[in-house]
């Protein structure tokens, strides 16, 4: 994703009502099959009174974007809906993490009567909007001599991220003090951060096993190791080749309750013919295949969620919420997603937009 770039209103605005579909890509086209249409051949309200845009803001200190750059977007989209159907538009501010989303749209539920479009600007993959990786929930347990800290996390709603670290009370008393006057620092961490704080608080504190060292890590072994392989075999072997303080397990797998809470979060904001729309990367792409290396970010899809698996996000969206859910096939730039809701809202057929109409009951 990027930022937009001094781009005027109204150059959008022409651009999007009179440009050919310049992403037209024949490949694309096959990988949303369910419907390929305008917005007169969909049951929605074809002047949206109410429109919702929630850009999800992310913090990546490798990226060279800014973490608000969905916000441009959505400043652009609110001033085309207001300009073009007079809606009333409102934003949501702030949001970093799903835990930041579910307050506000609860009080937004009570508060107001539903929209008519609900839109997402934000990082994503094949299994939905993508933000940091938040712990949610997080227990210290203790059990005689074992100390267990769980964490339970998600960056995609409906994908739980669960950490575990157990470890021995009475082994290192260090070592468990440690453990127990960090747990608020420990909310706020990586796991692969946690693990490697713990990994060498360990390190400073058992003695180093001399003989699996040698084993390992001995001139002979060392004799017949590339160079610059050398400092790595060295490295693993301080780290392994000490008495373990702690255990650490990470497991992905799919929460039906987390997913099903925020589909049943856009259906207490959506009219009943209204429209979700996800302006992030590949909802509406169909997953690769890769047998052999399978990926975590397309458990959703390929679940058995609302009668899945699906072909695309945007199909398993709408089957759970009974609503036309629509999102861009492919990578998509913050001019993308403009772009392709404004098509959409000038009644535009494009490819690579994909739109999901939910099942029909028999």
């Amino acid at each position: 994703m990027k930022n937009i770039l001094n781009m005027p209103l109204l150059t959008v605005l022409l651009f999007a009502a009179g440009s050919a579909d310049v992403y037209a890509d024949p490949y694309h086209s096959k990988s949303c099959r369910a419907f390929q249409g305008k917005l007169t051949d969909l049951k929605l309200h074809e002047s949206p009174k109410r429109v919702l845009l929630i850009p999800l803001l992310s913090r990546d200190p490798d990226a060279k974007e800014s973490p608000r750059w969905p916000e441009q977007p959505a400043r652009v989209l609110k001033t085309f809906y207001k300009n073009r159907f007079n809606s009333e538009v409102q934003i949501l501010h702030d949001i970093w993490n799903w835990s930041d989303y579910y307050p506000q749209v609860e009080r937004l539920a009570l508060e107001s009567p539903p929209f008519d479009r609900i839109i997402f600007i934000s990082h994503g993959g094949f299994d939905g909007p993508v933000m940091k990786n938040a712990v949610f929930r997080q227990k210290h347990r203790i059990n005689g001599d074992k100390g267990e800290l769980v964490q339970l996390s998600e960056a995609q709603p409906g994908l739980l991220n669960r950490m575990e670290v157990t470890y021995g009370l009475t082994k290192n008393r260090v070592f468990s003090d440690y453990i127990a006057s960090n747990l608020d620092h420990f909310k706020s961490m990586k796991s692969s951060d946690i693990f490697q704080q713990l990994k060498n608080l360990e390190m400073r504190l058992q003695p180093l096993d001399q003989s699996c060292f040698e084993r390992y890590c001995g001139p002979d072994k060392l004799a017949n190791s590339p160079a610059r392989l050398k400092p790595y075999r060295l490295d693993i072997c301080e780290r392994t080749c000490r008495e373990p303080l702690f255990q650490q397990k990470n497991s992905a797998d799919i929460s039906s309750e987390r997913f099903f809470a925020f589909t049943k979060s856009l259906d207490s904001l959506l009219t009943k013919n209204g429209l979700i729309f996800f302006g992030t990367c590949n909802p509406g792409s169909t997953a690769p295949q890769k047998e052999d290396e399978p990926d975590t970010t397309e458990l959703l899809i390929n679940s058995r969620l609302a009668g899945g698996p699906h072909k695309t996000y945007v199909h398993l969206v709408s089957a759970a919420t009974g609503r036309v859910a629509a999102g861009p096939i492919g990578k998509s730039s913050a001019e993308d997603i403009i772009h392709r809701v404004t098509l959409f809202e000038n009644n535009r057929a494009q490819r690579r937009l994909c739109i999901a109409l939910p099942p029909q009951a028999p």
